[in-house]
């Protein structure tokens, strides 16, 4: 069992109090801290994404070596806890908990599985070590990144592993059919807005510097394209294509407060960008992806 962290939100009639915004609703315990939405809209596609993953990574759900009976892991930023679920069904062994700042988890589940309310980015007090913590597309979630990176090192176990899987943003593409598209003025948008924010989409790509700065040894890193449709000829990215290009697609709505609240446009101003934007996405001639980067690296 963890201590449970003053931050720790009790989950009382208030946290289910969501903020509404554009029709969609968003957390309310430290509100505003993450910009998308945690409606059953939203929901839906996070448990889908979870499936897009499972695509990619050929029904794993991580590639760190870690040892074959672990006893406590974490989910950072679980969602709607699908892969903290899935795990904990995998390995049953292991107690597994699963945090987020919306109480959106489902009620029925692992009896080696639970959820709380809470702020990665608060200090960690629990009074366990883990073996393994995993935190999957976060880019998009905090302040400061290598703080939560060093809070992970210092919670695990010698021998534990952390894993992060994200989206290395912009988007690239293996020739020049994204150039001076509505999809690529949206990624300039966003990576503007997101600065502008405090919370960059471009960090990805030093996670594996960080965590050696830090002191993970056995650092690895590997990069998995994601094809924003079914423009690639490999079967199997082709079908991971078809699938994350619905998660896209829907991606597209739930990132809205992005444009309103950070860069103040109006919700009918960001529609009429997505219009083209959605356009882009299922044109097969545009031949894009998104890099997703999965760095795992050991507690010595």
């Amino acid at each position: 069992m963890s201590i449970r962290r003053a931050s720790v939100f009790s989950v009382r009639s208030s946290v289910y109090d969501y903020v509404v915004e554009n029709g969609r609703t968003y957390h309310r315990f430290k509100e505003g801290n993450y910009l998308m939405p945690n409606d059953e809209i939203e929901q839906d596609r996070l448990d889908m994404q979870h499936h897009v993953w499972c695509i990619a990574l050929h029904d794993q759900l991580f590639l760190a070596p870690i040892t074959p009976n672990p006893q406590n892991v974490l989910d950072m930023g679980t969602g709607t806890g699908i892969w903290a679920i899935d795990f904990a069904f995998r390995y049953p062994s292991a107690q597994v908990i699963g945090n987020d700042l919306s109480p959106i988890q489902p009620s029925y589940i692992p009896g080696n599985c639970t959820f709380e309310i809470d702020d990665i980015e608060d200090d960690w007090t629990y009074s366990q070590k883990f073996d393994f913590i995993h935190g999957r597309l976060l880019v998009s979630c905090f302040k400061d990144h290598r703080a939560v990176l060093k809070r992970a090192f210092d919670a695990l176990k010698p021998g534990g592993y952390l894993e992060m899987q994200d989206a290395d943003f912009p988007m690239k593409c293996v020739d020049d059919s994204l150039e001076g598209t509505a999809l690529w003025k949206w990624n300039m948008y966003v990576e503007e807005a997101s600065a502008k924010a405090g919370k960059p989409w471009t960090r990805t790509k030093q996670y594996k510097g960080w965590m050696e700065e830090i002191g993970f040894v056995d650092v690895e890193e590997s990069i998995v394209p994601f094809p924003i449709n079914t423009w690639p000829r490999d079967l199997h990215l082709k079908t991971l294509g078809l699938w994350f290009q619905h998660d896209l697609l829907e991606g597209l709505n739930s990132n809205i407060a992005l444009f309103t609240r950070v860069m103040g446009w109006s919700s009918e101003e960001v529609e009429a960008l997505l219009v083209d934007v959605r356009k882009d996405v299922e044109n097969r001639r545009v031949h894009a992806y998104v890099s997703m980067h999965i760095v795992y690296g050991r507690k010595p």
